[in-house]
C-alpha cells in the first residue's frame, strides 16, 4: 500500500489526540476535589459516562454529522454518509493526515466539552438524569455547534467568516452557555447563598489541573493539522497564557480579600487556557500574556456573579469558560496576526469587521447552547428527572455508614467517652472524624 500524507503531521496529531484524551480524567480529578466529600464518587462517574457515552455517538453519527457532506449546502448540519464511519478507510486522508486520528481527535473535543457541563450541577443531579443529558446535548447541540465552526464549509467557518481556532465558541461558550441554562433548570442547593462549596481534596485538585494543563497542549495545537509553526506558536502561547492568568487572579483575589490561595492559583491557571483557545497560534506571545491576564483578572470577577444572580454555578463553569472563552474570541478580533487564516485582528491592520464576527458568533452559539440546554433540561426533568430526589446520593449516604460505624467502633473502646447522638447528615460525619483523628478520641 502506498503512504500517504505527511509523516510528522499525523504523528503529531496522534500525540495531540492522547493529550487532550488525558483532560477527561484530568477533568474527573480536578471536579472531585473541589466538590464536598461524599460527592466525590458521583463526580468522576458524571465525568467518565460522557467518555463512554460520547465515544459510541461519535463513532455511530457524531462523527458524520459534523464534517461529512454538508446538507443542503447550508453550512448547518452534514449528513449520515458517513455514519459508522462507513467510507473511512485506512488511507483516507483529511488535509494530509488520517482521517481516522482526526475522528478520534475531534471525538476528545466532545467527550471534554459535555463533561465540563457537570460542574454546573455538581452534587444535586440524578445519574440517570445525567446520562440522558450527555445523550441528548451530544446530538443536539455539539454536533451542530461543530459542524458550524469546526467544519470548513460549516456557516461560522465559511458564510460568517469568524476565527476561532479550538473551540472557543464550541467547547468554552457551548459549555458556559449549557451550564448556566442547566444550573438555572435543575435550581438551587439548599445552602447555596448560607455556604459555598469548599474543595475537600486541594491535592486532587491540583493533579486534575496537571492533567488538563498537559493535555491543554494538546488541545491548542492540534486543530493546526499541517501547520507545524502554528502549533508550535500555539504551544507557547497557552503557556504563557496560563501563566499570565494565574497572576491575573491573584491580583484581583488579593484586591478582594487580601489572601491567594492555592486554589485560586489552579482556576486562574485554567482561565488562561479557556481564553487562547480561539486563536493560540494566530497571536503573538505579548499578547497571549496579556490575554491571559485579562481572563484570569476578570473571571475572577465573573464567577461572583452567580451570587448576585442567584443561579448555582457550582464549579463555576458559567465564569470561567463561558466568560474566558467570551475575553478569548473578543482579544482574537483585535490581536490576530492574519498568520493562519489571513484574518487580521483590528490591532494588525484589519478593520472592525472581523471583531463583528467574532462577537456574532459568540452571540448566536452562546443563545443557541443555552435555549437548546434549557429544553432538554426541562425535558429530562419532567420525565425522569434531572435533579436527584431528597437529601443524600446513594454515594453521600455509603460514606455515611462508614463513617457511623467507624465512630461507634471508637466509642466502644472502654477508655473512650460515651458517643453523642448521631449526627444527622455526612458533613457532621467527616466533621466529627477529622477530630478524632487530631485527638484519638470522639468529641462528646
Amino acid at each position: 500500500m502506498t503512504t500517504i500524507g505527511d509523516s510528522g503531521n499525523a504523528s503529531w496529531l496522534m500525540t495531540a489526540t492522547a493529550l487532550v484524551l488525558l483532560m477527561a480524567p484530568g477533568l474527573a480529578f480536578f471536579y472531585g476535589g473541589m466538590v464536598r466529600t461524599g460527592q466525590i464518587i458521583a463526580m468522576l462517574k458524571m465525568c467518565f459516562f460522557c467518555v463512554v457515552i460520547v465515544t459510541v455517538l461519535w463513532f455511530a453519527v457524531g462523527y458524520s454529522l459534523a464534517f461529512g457532506p454538508d446538507a443542503g449546502g447550508l453550512g448547518m448540519i452534514g449528513t449520515l454518509d458517513h455514519a459508522f464511519l462507513r467510507g473511512v478507510r485506512i488511507d483516507s486522508l483529511t488535509g494530509d493526515v488520517p482521517t481516522v486520528t482526526f475522528v478520534v481527535f475531534h471525538m476528545s473535543f466532545a467527550i471534554v466539552t459535555v463533561a465540563l457541563i457537570s460542574g454546573s450541577i455538581a452534587g444535586r443531579a440524578s445519574m440517570n438524569g445525567w446520562i440522558a443529558f450527555v445523550c441528548a446535548w451530544t446530538l443536539l447541540v455539539y454536533i451542530p455547534m461543530a459542524h458550524w465552526v469546526f467544519d470548513p464549509r460549516g456557516w461560522v467557518a465559511e458564510q460568517l467568516g469568524a476565527v476561532d481556532f479550538s473551540g472557543g465558541t464550541v467547547v468554552e461558550i457551548g459549555s458556559g452557555a449549557a451550564g448556566l441554562a442547566l444550573a438555572i433548570v435543575a435550581g438551587k442547593r439548599a445552602d447555596f447563598e448560607r455556604q459555598g462549596i469548599r474543595p475537600h481534596n486541594l491535592p486532587l485538585v491540583v493533579i486534575g489541573l496537571s492533567l488538563l494543563w498537559f493535555g491543554w497542549f494538546g488541545f491548542n495545537t492540534g486543530s493546526s493539522l499541517g501547520t507545524p509553526g502554528g502549533a508550535a506558536m500555539a504551544f507557547l502561547n497557552s503557556q504563557l497564557a496560563a501563566g499570565a492568568a494565574m497572576a491575573g487572579w491573584a491580583v484581583t483575589s488579593w484586591w478582594r480579600t487580601r489572601q491567594v490561595g492555592l486554589l485560586d492559583m489552579c482556576m486562574g491557571a485554567v482561565t488562561g487556557l479557556v481564553a487562547m483557545t480561539p486563536l493560540a497560534g494566530g497571536v503573538t506571545p505579548v499578547w497571549a500574556t496579556v490575554t491571559g491576564f485579562l481572563a484570569g483578572l476578570t473571571c475572577a470577577v465573573a464567577i461572583s456573579w452567580k451570587y448576585r444572580l442567584g443561579v448555582d454555578d457550582t464549579l463555576d463553569v458559567v465564569g470561567i469558560h463561558g466568560w474566558g472563552g467570551i475575553v478569548g474570541m473578543v482579544m482574537a478580533g483585535l490581536t490576530a496576526t492574519g498568520a493562519l487564516t489571513g484574518k487580521k485582528g483590528l490591532f494588525y491592520g484589519g478593520s472592525w469587521e472581523l471583531l463583528g464576527r467574532q462577537l456574532t458568533a459568540v452571540v448566536v452559539l452562546g443563545l443557541f447552547a443555552f435555549v437548546m440546554t434549557a429544553l432538554i433540561g426541562k425535558a429530562i426533568g419532567a420525565t425522569i428527572g434531572l435533579r436527584r430526589p431528597g437529601g443524600m446520593i446513594e454515594h453521600e449516604q455509603a460514606y455515611a455508614e462508614v463513617l457511623s460505624d467507624h465512630l461507634k467502633q471508637l466509642a466502644a473502646d472502654d477508655t473512650a467517652p460515651p458517643p453523642r447522638e448521631e449526627p444527622e447528615s455526612a458533613s457532621e460525619l467527616v466533621a466529627r472524624l477529622r477530630e478524632v483523628l487530631m485527638t484519638g478520641r470522639p468529641d462528646q
